[in-house]
């Protein structure tokens, strides 16, 4: 008499449960754990740079952390090679171009001068080779050779490093040259060679293949390459990037690096000494390092919580998160983050996984840094008579077995 009841309270139960109304989900707020936050970027040159200008920001977000006479105006050098490295990246991306492609060499080419590696014209090297010669030693006859292969003239190639410039909103720069020898006109600031470096390293990260590399060789090992960026023996996480220097420019650098997730980007120009642009660049990224952090706020596929479904075949889904979301965060600051979750008003059989049926919004001292769809992390079927009474076949069976 005792199962008797139970089974007949179990259907009851699901038919209840089969003709329930649609109930709407109140957000919540989660505060998952006390964490430090960003202040407003760096002003001044507290630091005491010697170099005429100077930036940091954070790759991720491109978000300013130390500026230091940041649209100055002024020759970049080699450092001009981050926009003709970011459109040789762009050319293999769209296919026009691959890494084995052979790329042959000009007179224009050949007679660059300034650094190089001697290329000549009855030689042709593969694109490999040519980035591989441009990030590590800085070869102005392989970056015109590069531009000639892509545009079919040096000229059509610096108006597209232009076309771009413009596209990323890098209003303080103008490029006469794609390899950064000075020329009157030819000029930019350090806070559009951090724009150029983030777009660079954010869409192609691949290119720290070849801006790690301390020592290689070309040609058989005839052409030894010694990296001119020492911060990538040096300095830990260094990953790149470009350096450049001329007696009217004197010695600049964009001086990438990454440690715990935080990815960092700091860019000196007009540094008195090669030295100085080293030690400033160092200096600068370990401020970043000493002061921020990035904090993962999602993991993509992590399960948050469980949400009621109507009329399914079960009472209840398990959300997760649909993507990574992180922020950056100062580490003085000792803010909290908190996420306020807000699911769909009404969540209905049938549920594919997948389907987003909410979302999380990060805060930090009130502001929203960060934003998550919450996703179904199973299937839930609608229930239907035939669904219910094999259900309690099911579980008949079960009772008897």
């Amino acid at each position: 008499m005792q199962q008797l009841k139970k089974i007949i309270a179990l259907f009851f139960i699901m038919m209840f449960s089969f003709v329930q109304v649609s109930f709407c989900t109140e957000s919540y707020i989660w505060d998952p754990s006390t964490l430090e936050t960003s202040g407003e970027e760096a002003t001044g040159n507290f630091l005491n740079l010697e170099s005429g200008s100077a930036i940091l920001i954070e790759q991720n977000s491109g978000k300013i952390l130390y500026e230091h006479n940041i649209h100055e105006q002024l020759r970049p050098a080699s450092v001009t090679k981050v926009m003709s490295i970011l459109l040789i990246m762009e050319a293999l991306d769209s296919g026009k171009i691959s890494l084995d492609s052979t790329v042959p060499c000009s007179e224009n080419a050949r007679n660059m001068g300034g650094s190089q590696i001697w290329l000549n014209e009855t030689e042709t090297l593969t694109v490999d080779e040519m980035l591989k010669a441009i990030c590590v030693v800085s070869a102005n006859d392989c970056v015109v050779a590069m531009a000639e292969f892509i545009a079919g003239s040096e000229e059509i190639f610096v108006q597209q490093m232009n076309d771009k410039a413009k596209q990323l909103g890098m209003n303080d720069t103008h490029f006469v040259n794609c390899h950064g020898i000075d020329e009157d006109g030819h000029v930019t600031s350090s806070y559009d060679i951090s724009v150029m470096s983030r777009e660079l390293l954010t869409k192609y990260p691949s290119i720290t293949k070849y801006t790690t590399i301390w020592m290689d060789s070309l040609r058989d090992g005839q052409s030894e390459l010694t990296n001119t960026n020492k911060l990538v023996r040096t300095y830990e996480g260094c990953t790149g990037l470009k350096t450049g220097s001329t007696s009217l420019a004197l010695y600049n650098l964009s001086a990438s690096a990454t440690r715990n997730d935080l990815s960092l980007i700091a860019v000196v120009l007009k540094g008195p000494t090669s030295q100085i642009r080293f030690s400033e660049a160092k200096k600068l990224l370990d401020y970043g390092f000493a002061n921020f952090s990035y904090t993962k706020t999602s993991t993509a596929g992590e399960f948050l919580q469980t949400a009621e479904v109507q009329k399914g075949t079960a009472n209840s889904v398990n959300l997760c998160y649909e993507s990574d979301s992180g922020a950056l965060v100062k580490n003085s600051e000792n803010g909290n983050i908190t996420s306020q979750v807000s699911l769909n008003e009404t969540i209905a059989a049938p549920v594919q996984t997948g389907d987003v049926l909410g979302k999380v919004d990060f805060y930090l001292n009130d502001e929203q840094i960060a934003s998550v769809n919450l996703v179904a992390e199973n299937s839930v079927d609608k229930i239907t008579v035939m669904n219910l009474f094999g259900m309690i076949t099911e579980f008949w069976v079960n009772l008897f077995r």
